[in-house]
């Protein structure tokens, strides 16, 4: 990688898009070629996928854990849009059993499509930020404890068992999405990882060196809130997702490697892209893809 500092730790999302029977090698395939971390969307359903093929988060994830070994795994991300914390923190430490302590639990607030919709949940803004904050507080709480008693404003908890708890301790990683100030501050409070997607409102997809601009503003402002609540900076890793907001840099290995070099350069330690489909979204040739991205590029596990 170019630029300055630590190499990015490089992760990739997989889409629960295909039967396991013949899209399950693309999760060992992505710990062979390198891949720090691995993971999935947790929809019901998502966007124009919303009629073909699509699996749950949470079994794709065991599936895939019992198939690798070294790679990290979670969902990238869960949210409170139709889970519970209690059954969530459980299915957690199943995948972090399964796995010998690789999960990394990304959760965000979730928003307004399908998700919301298919379940009649028509919250307003703040009441989303509302259960963000107190999804997040309560599921660290689970995770850390073997029995828990809350009652919340949305949540109610009345002495939940997490016995056996994590692998990892004092818990599993969360990695938490989130762009508003309100949201910042759960992360800052309760995350190991902050999650990113760049601007929301930049109308077009922001390639390198815009995309490096705009998650620096936003670095600053979390390097301010970390400030603020007594938490050192640098104890807080900044993952920023790609493919979204933010182009990729996947056209050549040239163009990775100065992608992965602006964001290293404002100050993001992991860089997350999309395993290549047939036809969009993410729509891409494999071979292409390895040999632009694949942190090992002749495809030897690390």
């Amino acid at each position: 990688m170019t630029g300055g500092g630590a190499p990015l730790r490089v992760g990739v999302v997989i889409l629960p898009d295909e039967r396991w029977s013949s899209g399950g090698w693309r999760w060992a395939h992505a710990e062979q070629l390198g891949f720090d971390h691995a993971w999935t969307y947790d929809h019901l359903a998502w966007r124009s996928l919303r009629d073909s093929t699509w699996f749950s988060a949470v079994p794709t994830l065991a599936a895939a854990a019992t198939t690798t070994t070294r790679i990290r795994l979670g969902p990238l991300v869960a949210s409170p849009t139709f889970r519970h914390p209690v059954p969530f923190a459980r299915e957690l430490i199943a995948l972090d059993d399964l796995s010998g302590g690789r999960i990394v639990a990304g959760i965000g607030a979730g928003g307004t499509g399908w998700d919301a919709t298919v379940l009649g949940a028509a919250w307003s803004p703040n009441e989303r930020a509302d259960r963000f904050a107190e999804f997040v507080e309560l599921t660290d709480r689970l995770l850390r404890s073997g029995a828990v008693s809350h009652r919340g404003r949305h949540y109610v908890a009345d002495g939940a068992r997490t016995v056996p708890g994590c692998v990892q301790q004092p818990r599993l990683p969360l990695a938490i999405a989130a762009g508003g100030p309100r949201g910042m501050r759960v992360a800052v409070r309760h995350a190991d990882v902050w999650v990113t997607t760049g601007p929301t409102d930049a109308g077009r997809r922001l390639d390198a060196a815009a995309g490096s601009r705009a998650v620096a503003a936003q670095l600053r402002h979390l390097d301010d809130l970390c400030v603020a609540e007594g938490r050192d900076p640098a104890s807080l890793r900044r993952l920023v997702l790609t493919g979204l907001a933010l182009d990729s840099g996947l056209a050549s290995r040239t163009a990775f490697e100065q992608t992965t070099g602006s964001y290293r350069e404002a100050g993001i330690t992991d860089l997350v892209v999309h395993w290549p489909r047939a036809a969009e979204p993410f729509a891409g040739d494999l071979a292409a893809f390895e040999r632009a991205c694949a942190p090992d590029p002749g495809g030897v596990a690390a």
